[in-house]
């Protein structure tokens, strides 16, 4: 029976002003292994890469990101490695998650060979969740686009916008409130998500300054997604997001929905 592994975090922050480096910042899983001789098994816990990479933008808050879903992972049960180095995308390396995160990502992050990777991992079942600037991201594959269900068109200043769930019972948006105020950068999109996307969450337009979309503005969705499953919130640009008990939830949950937990 493989032992309950052991995840540890170094964080560091990084600046609004320039790109992150493309050293790999990693937190790593230990697993210790005990012989047993029962008959039951305990089923192993998820395994999420974090995958913080930028090639425009560099949010501050990537740091803050790769700490939450750490102890997130620590407090459910799955477990967590943050990397910004895309040689991880091969097919045996992804072979090792069950989900990729694609937190704060920005720009051309993916050559071919791992833009096939990461299609191919999907394609085995897998899960991805896309946090906030993931749709500032791979704007000429076109298979992301799909995957991540929007791409990025702009913002306005950072503001405090009332956002409403949809009512949808998908298991992504469990614990969404019916309607909340929260301060974030709000993204509109280029086009809204297709009609296989399930909205989970929109934005109120009269409450903020700067949307774009109209009454029905996209913010939080899922999808299943050639062969896998895809989860994306706008939320999280903010350090502060991190910290907050709604947005934590919000991520565990669109989290173990991809993983297949959900």
């Amino acid at each position: 029976m493989i032992g309950l592994l052991v995840v540890g975090v170094v964080a560091c922050a990084g600046t609004e002003a320039e790109p992150e480096s493309t050293t790999t910042s990693s937190i790593m899983a230990v697993a210790s292994s005990t012989s047993t001789t029962t008959s039951t098994t305990t089923p192993l816990p998820y395994r999420v890469l974090v995958f913080h990479e930028t090639a425009g933008f560099a949010h501050d808050s990537i740091m803050a990101g790769v700490a939450a879903i750490t102890e997130l992972g620590n407090e459910g049960g799955f477990t967590v490695t943050a990397s910004d180095d895309s040689s991880l995308f091969t097919a045996p390396g992804l072979a090792e998650y069950d989900v990729i995160v694609f937190l704060n990502t920005t720009g051309d992050v993916l050559d071919p060979g791992e833009e096939q990777a990461m299609e191919g991992f999907i394609g085995s079942g897998k899960g991805f969740v896309g946090v906030h600037a993931a749709t500032d991201t791979e704007y000429d594959w076109e298979w992301y686009g799909g995957l991540v269900g929007a791409y990025f068109a702009g913002h306005p200043e950072q503001q405090t916008a009332t956002v409403r769930s949809t009512g949808s019972r998908h298991p992504a948006g469990e614990g969404l409130p019916e309607s909340f105020q929260r301060f974030d950068e709000w993204y509109n999109f280029t086009a809204p998500p297709g009609p296989e996307v399930v909205v989970l969450a929109t934005l109120d337009e009269t409450s903020y300054e700067g949307g774009t979309m109209g009454a029905e503005h996209p913010i939080v969705w899922a999808q299943g997604y050639d062969g896998g499953r895809s989860f994306y919130t706008g939320m999280g640009h903010t350090v502060e997001s991190y910290s907050e008990p709604l947005f934590r939830d919000h991520l565990v949950n669109g989290i173990t929905w991809a993983a297949g937990e959900g």
